[in-house]
């Protein structure tokens, strides 16, 4: 939700949906200083799948689906995050980045990166730069996709934010997130049927859900990020994770991080 609750103009809410057996941890100090950055980690290729750091930028990715998976030879896009997140803020990060990245070395993704100025839709997927575009005020929702492409998972999510959001007084950033977090705990299926793919997979219907649970694959951990208006002595990021799916494990504060080791 970006510029939409003025008392939060960037509120990010993600679950992270994985193998079951791959080691991650879900929230972590990436980086202590210059500047200090939150996030997830991956314990199998490293990187994270969403970051924040103390000036209130945030990025994060999702996978562009290959039928014959992760391509070992590229670098990990679990570096893009923290790349972006190095950065003060995000139209200087998308800059920098942008003129050092060369897409075709990373396995393809989609990202959201923005703080409470900007927002921008980055997609890495090949050719000679990224794909970038600068996103307006309003709620974007990202999925295993680009953003706005035909998607009955990403219509199903925004629907349910839509109607999460609709009793909540509009500048209360205390409600928008409560309600968020029922929408990363919703595990009702967009679609109510396995679909099959060009190549002949099945995707079972519970993957289309916000909240995933698959044989060996689901959500691992969930995370809502707010990002206060005015940056002051005691207006850094605010960060709830969920160590496992968001409608079987409550979110606990870790807003702590940014003064712990």
């Amino acid at each position: 939700m970006f510029q939409v609750v003025p008392d939060a103009p960037l509120i990010v809410a993600a679950n992270r949906d994985e193998r079951l057996d791959r080691p991650a941890v879900p929230m972590t100090v990436l980086r202590d200083r210059s500047p200090r950055i939150l996030g997830g980690r991956d314990e199998l290729a490293g990187g994270t799948w969403l970051a924040v750091n103390e000036h209130g930028l945030v990025a994060g990715l999702t996978n562009q689906p290959s039928a014959d998976g992760r391509d070992p030879t590229k670098r990990s896009r679990g570096e893009l995050p923290l790349a972006f997140a190095s950065h003060n803020t995000a139209a200087e990060a998308v800059t920098a980045v942008r003129r050092e990245l060369d897409p075709a070395a990373y396995n393809p993704c989609w990202m959201l990166v923005g703080d409470r100025d900007t927002m921008f839709s980055i997609g890495v997927a090949g050719g000679s730069e990224a794909a970038v575009e600068q996103l307006g005020p309003g709620v974007h929702v990202l999925e295993n996709a680009p953003l706005r492409s035909e998607s009955a998972k990403a219509d199903f999510v925004r629907a349910l934010v839509a109607d999460a959001l609709a009793d909540r007084r509009a500048d209360d950033a205390a409600a928008t997130i409560l309600a968020l977090q029922s929408v990363l705990a919703d595990h009702q299926p967009a679609v109510p049927e396995p679909r099959t793919d060009a190549t002949g997979r099945v995707w079972p219907a519970s993957l289309s859900a916000a909240c995933v649970h698959a044989e060996g694959f689901g959500t691992r951990s969930g995370m809502i990020v707010s990002v206060p208006a005015v940056a002051h002595g005691g207006g850094v990021p605010a960060v709830l994770v969920a160590d496992g799916p968001p409608c079987e494990v409550p979110m606990q504060d870790m807003t702590g991080l940014w003064a712990s080791p």
